[in-house]
């Protein structure tokens, strides 16, 4: 169980330094105003979920 939790945590140290350098992903949908600004990252929580699917997918394995 250890190392499961040691192989999560080297994946989200991955993911946010891969997010730090990208910014936002193509595909988030971004609208400036003059005095509004919306910000809807569609693509990265499609990324996300996928990741976290995966990560509880295998975590139900070792269970």
């Amino acid at each position: 169980m250890g190392k499961m939790f040691i192989v999560i945590g080297v994946i989200f140290i991955a993911i946010g330094l891969i997010w730090s350098l990208v910014g936002k992903l193509p595909g988030d949908i971004v609208i400036k105003k003059e005095n509004v600004s919306f910000h809807f990252p569609i693509m990265t929580s499609i990324v996300v979920s996928i990741i976290l699917s995966l990560i509880f997918y295998i975590v139900g394995k070792f269970r």
